[in-house]
């Protein structure tokens, strides 16, 4: 086929059967039935005003067929894209509910989210299928993070432990080693003596380090919980880290001791909601016993149905024992939803900045964090990469 042909015929899967463009093949025709099911219909009953809508009928084997069709001529990128403008579109919510569709289906973030949101009103038959689909994606994207950020965090964790008298020279950090000696610099020779080391702690077999993460449940932040759960997860299984998780809305909920199974804490989820922040910021400051070595990460769109002066009282007051505090706008890698600006200065006032991070970029962050280094240059560094 040669490029001019090509041309016509991506203009015609992308136009609809109303374009003026030639025939199709018989696979392009196949296409081309799935994309006008979901984007070019207009013959839905009831639609008086002519224009093109949306709609697969309300059959389960028929949208099971679909969602089939869809795998077998679109790459997987492009049919979780489809799955989801079919949710927004066509309300495939409750069919979803029905155990014959989840084997149609192509498991990602975004179908868990939804899933988790139907986690209420999903009838038994159907929860069993659901939690195969949420396992899938839980173990595919843990074996995505899980191994960079064992490495990553204990490697801070190491170099967050400092100490004056390193026992070996592969011990020594010679970076702040020389920040350390500049005065001690001697021009005739071109050398600084080194009269007082810096170097890395020996490794400690107990708790290191407290992180306490916060995740905000309402249906804006389905992705965010989704990573959330799993880095959790993976936090926990490191000895030098007390992990705890906590989700809220209205109510507070700790999920801390499911953490050895991220899918139990996402079922322990509720998306959807109110949001009250102060109280689950009050629960985890509770949970903070040596500020000093804790990392408290509020993963939230700042929407507050609390006490917003209250909220911003306990920022200030765990970041001035001693705490590192971390506020995400979202943990995903589609950036941040619609958040509170207004709530975002206040807290960047505070020398907080509140940032979208990305699942692959969130052990470096966590990195930063443990070791203690200015969140702000860390934001700012990242967002001009």
């Amino acid at each position: 086929m040669n490029a001019v042909d090509e041309r016509e015929r991506r203009w015609r899967l992308v136009l609809g059967r109303e374009a003026q463009c030639a025939g199709l093949s018989a696979a392009d025709q196949g296409m081309d039935g799935a994309l006008e099911a979901l984007y070019n219909r207009s013959d839905v009953p009831g639609d008086a005003s002519g224009r093109r809508s949306a709609g697969l009928g309300g059959s389960a084997p028929r949208v099971a067929r679909w969602l089939g069709d869809i795998r077998e001529y679109f790459p997987t990128s492009v049919v979780q894209v489809m799955q989801q403008d079919a949710m927004e579109r066509l309300g495939l919510h409750q069919l979803l509910l029905e155990p014959e569709m989840m084997a149609a289906v192509e498991p990602d973030v975004h179908l868990v989210g939804t899933l988790l949101s139907l986690n209420r009103v999903m009838p038994d038959e159907a929860r069993e299928s659901a939690r195969a689909v949420v396992r899938k994606v839980v173990e595919d994207l843990e074996k995505r993070v899980a191994q960079k950020t064992r490495s990553v965090v204990r490697g801070a964790i190491d170099r967050s432990a400092r100490t004056h008298r390193p026992r070996r020279v592969s011990d020594i950090d010679w970076n702040a080693t020389i920040r350390r000696n500049l005065a001690n610099y001697l021009p005739e020779h071109n050398t600084i003596v080194p009269e007082t080391l810096v170097g890395y702690g020996r490794r400690s077999r107990g708790v290191q380090k407290e992180v306490v993460l916060a995740i905000d449940q309402s249906g804006s932040m389905a992705a965010s919980v989704v990573y959330a759960s799993v880095f959790g997860a993976v936090l926990a299984s490191m000895s030098s880290l007390k992990t705890s998780l906590v989700v809220f809305d209205t109510a507070v909920v700790d999920l801390t001791e499911q953490l050895t199974d991220p899918v139990e804490v996402l079922f322990g989820t509720q998306l959807g909601g109110g949001t009250h922040i102060n109280k689950a910021i009050r629960y985890c400051q509770g949970l903070v016993t040596k500020p000093n070595d804790s990392v408290f990460v509020l993963i939230s769109d700042l929407y507050e149905g609390g006490v917003r002066e209250e909220m911003l009282k306990r920022v200030a007051a765990m970041k001035a024992a001693g705490t590192q505090v971390v506020v995400l706008l979202a943990l995903s890698d589609e950036g941040a939803p619609f958040y509170d600006r207004e709530n975002a200065a206040a807290l960047a006032a505070m020398d907080v900045p509140a940032f979208a991070c990305t699942p692959d970029a969130f052990p470096e962050l966590m990195a930063a964090a443990i070791q203690g280094q200015p969140l702000t240059a860390w934001v700012d560094k990242h967002q001009d990469a």
